[in-house]
């Protein structure tokens, strides 16, 4: 299995494996075999001086073929990713990174595995984030959003050309206690209910995820210690920056985002600090109004951490 630095695939030995969390890995005394990572397409923090995003999106891309490559590609069974990194600090790839990935896998006969835990179920304003980036994966992963929360269940939606021969080799042997549970998968099927016919989904894409975005950019995207503003619908990540111009982020010595967090904290507002990164996901059925309390709050938290650290 090929997949990325700083990404984010859960919790367990094997999730956490996956996953290319350094801090993670740090506190696993153990590791599951034949999982490695590639770079992530984080253009603000890693691209290098004049290059652009688009040629940046397709350098890092090209390094599954590289690491394919490498490993022989009749030793890679798949290459699983968010398709915008969630834990990760809401990372946005530039857009001509995940049309080759899939040219890639394509090429190799490589799964594609897109982990739609987070970006699933309306999140960018589709209803899952792969769309938003325009490729067919071959697994996707699901949680979270499948239930909105209210009961835990998760789900692997498997295309057909890699369901059929499973089906055709007789029964699938990797059942669990929970399977299918009828409370769950209940709770899942109102919610999606819910989400298709009460048009939510369709809200995020065309009313108010755009409002959220066009508010947020407004208040913050001039501001002097913001670099970047990544997200669609109603996910957003804040690129805390001492220069936008060149990319600079805060010295080591700066705990920006610790800052930062503690004053939306202090003015009652939740904005989670992933490193220097402020991450905003509000709840799909958010009104205009709260969209506006959440952006007030964001920009004096980010005005009071300008003084503190100007």
């Amino acid at each position: 299995m090929i997949s990325r630095k700083n990404g984010y695939h859960g919790s367990t030995i094997a999730g956490g494996t996956l996953g290319g969390m350094g801090y993670m890995h740090e506190q696993m005394p153990s590791k599951v075999e034949h999982i490695v990572h590639i770079d992530q397409p984080y253009f603000f923090g890693e691209a290098q001086p004049g290059d652009t995003p688009e040629a940046f999106g397709l350098a890092r891309a090209q390094q599954l073929e590289a690491k394919i490559l490498e490993l022989g590609a009749e030793n890679v069974a798949a290459f699983i990713g968010e398709p915008f990194q969630g834990a990760g600090g809401v990372i946005f790839p530039p857009s001509t990174y995940w049309p080759e990935i899939q040219r890639i896998c394509r090429k190799y006969d490589i799964l594609l595995v897109a982990d739609e835990v987070i970006g699933g179920f309306g999140r960018t304003g589709e209803w899952f984030a792969h769309q938003h980036f325009g490729f067919e994966p071959d697994l996707i992963t699901m949680a979270k959003g499948l239930t909105s929360g209210y009961v835990p269940m998760g789900a692997v939606g498997i295309h057909e050309r890699v369901a059929r021969p499973i089906i055709d080799n007789g029964e699938f042997n990797h059942g669990l206690t929970y399977s299918g549970h009828p409370v769950a998968a209940a709770v899942a099927v109102a919610n999606l209910k819910l989400l298709r016919d009460d048009g939510i989904v369709e809200r995020v894409k065309t009313g108010i995820g755009p409002y959220f975005q066009r508010r947020l950019r407004d208040a913050l995207g001039d501001h002097p210690i913001v670099g970047e503003i990544a997200g669609a619908g109603l996910v957003a990540g804040v690129q805390l920056a001492s220069d936008r111009g060149r990319r600079e982020r805060f010295g080591a010595g700066v705990d920006i985002g610790t800052i930062c967090r503690d004053f939306c904290f202090n003015g009652n507002l939740i904005m989670r600090a992933t490193g220097d990164r402020m991450l905003l996901s509000p709840p799909l059925v958010i009104r205009e109004a709260e969209v506006d309390e959440i952006v007030d709050k964001a920009k004096r938290a980010f005005d009071a951490t300008l003084q503190r650290v100007g």
